[in-house]
């Protein structure tokens, strides 16, 4: 069904949520739909031992994904969408290797054979509370039509937590500008979503003048990292959200302070360490779960600068005695980055970006790494000489005409998994990405 060389054919337009119908003309049904082809690989890079959850090298991985939006507006405010996707293949070593993963088109399930999943089954309602009206055109999970600036946005069902919270700008589509995890989203932000990163909840968004208040309640999946959710938020996660958008000469701009709290069954590393401390086992937190909680918060800036040029920031901490649980095994990160548009050089809509990423985690996070403990996505067998996580990413996107882009992607990923003594990996990556 899907080549290994397929060109895609199939993309969409940012979401904006709050969408009333548009007065000349109410469109009750709309499709969209993306397919993306992602080709990552490394050469050799410096690996004297590895363990079970290790980047190796010599090696290349390719992933496929297509997805239909299909929208239904049954009246005024209300949206009904419906996300049917086709995937395939793997990430570097299954997915495996890095905190900060090269690969956000990479699910944590890796298939040989095409299968189909419905990613996304919610219904939105906007209630406008005034204010000025904006025309919004149409997108994937976005009907054309009007919004009021002023207005209360409420969505429930099957969604991911990154498609309301820490949205960006420049850095949160891994279809269209950077693929590594702790690029996309904030690296230490353990968003709820099973194994595919999505989840079931609700959220609701209060947009008042320049600023948005944004909650939500969702279920974590049944076991870390797992593929089933909670169906009853047994096991859950609240967010929370406070957004400014702003103009800072004459540039629009936005920052964002995001609270996380984790319920459920976590694992702490020391008591993971002390359980096995007489056998010299390796730990492994799934004997310690108990039901406890865990936090987190960070901070994500997006500016223009210049008619072609923005920038991004995000920094981030979270509760690194208590195991990470649907995301990665990040404490803490600090990211930065440039955006440049290629009006620059005569080439108006190409990007190039260019971001780094610095992805740290806690002491008894380091003691149980070394120990042999195994993490979410990183675990070497032992952890000697442990170090901060860097990485950079570099990437170029060529749209020969609008519905395509052709993306060219450079990542030097120094110290995988924490390990001095592991890389720097080099990775070199091709994705092509359309849309309708």
């Amino acid at each position: 069904m899907f080549g290994r060389t397929c060109i895609v054919i199939c993309l969409a337009g940012a979401a904006l949520p709050g969408i009333a119908r548009a007065a000349d003309g109410p469109d009750w049904f709309a499709v969209h739909g993306q397919a993306t082809f992602t080709l990552q690989g490394t050469p050799g890079f410096d690996s004297p031992y590895a363990g079970a959850n290790s980047l190796t090298p010599h090696q290349r991985k390719e992933t496929i994904d297509a997805t239909l939006y299909v929208g239904v507006r049954p009246w005024a405010g209300g949206e009904f969408w419906l996300d049917p996707e086709i995937d395939q293949g793997f990430g570097l070593s299954n997915t495996l290797g890095a905190a900060g993963f090269p690969s956000a088109e990479a699910y944590k399930v890796g298939k040989k054979h095409p299968y189909s999943r419905i990613q996304r089954a919610f219904f939105r309602q906007t209630i406008g509370l005034g204010g000025d009206v904006q025309d919004v055109e149409g997108g994937q999970n976005v009907f054309a039509g009007k919004a009021a600036a002023d207005r209360l946005v409420i969505t429930a069902g099957k969604f991911g937590v990154g498609d309301v919270f820490d949205t960006n700008k420049y850095a949160h589509d891994p279809r269209g500008d950077f693929l590594n995890w702790a690029m996309v989203d904030a690296g230490s932000f353990d968003y709820a979503a099973d194994a595919w990163g999505y989840s079931t909840g609700i959220s609701v968004e209060y947009y008042r003048g320049p600023w948005t208040l944004r909650a939500g309640l969702f279920n974590l999946s049944t076991i870390p990292n797992g593929e089933t959710l909670e169906k009853g938020f047994g096991q859950n996660q609240l967010v929370g959200e406070i957004e400014h958008r702003h103009t800072l000469g004459g540039r629009d701009g936005a920052i964002r302070f995001t609270m996380f709290r984790n319920r459920g069954l976590f694992g702490r590393f020391d008591d993971a360490l002390a359980l096995v401390q007489a056998s010299g086992d390796a730990p492994d937190t799934a004997l310690v779960r108990h039901r406890q909680t865990r936090v987190g918060g960070f901070v994500n800036v997006e500016q223009a600068v210049a008619d072609n040029v923005g920038v991004f920031a995000r920094a981030g901490l979270t509760d690194g005695q208590i195991e990470p649980y649907d995301f990665t095994d990040i404490d803490r990160t600090f990211e930065a980055g440039l955006s440049l548009d290629g009006a620059m050089w005569g080439r108006k809509g190409d990007t190039i970006g260019i971001a780094g990423v610095a992805n740290g985690i806690s002491a008894a996070h380091k003691r149980y790494l070394a120990a042999g403990g195994i993490g979410v996505l990183v675990g070497d067998g032992e952890l000697p000489h442990p170090g901060t996580e860097m990485i950079g990413e570099l990437y170029y996107s060529w749209k020969p005409w609008a519905p395509v882009a052709v993306t060219l992607d450079y990542q030097l990923v120094g110290n995988p998994g924490y390990n001095r003594d592991r890389g720097p990996a080099h990775i070199f990556g091709l994705r092509l990405h359309g849309q309708f």
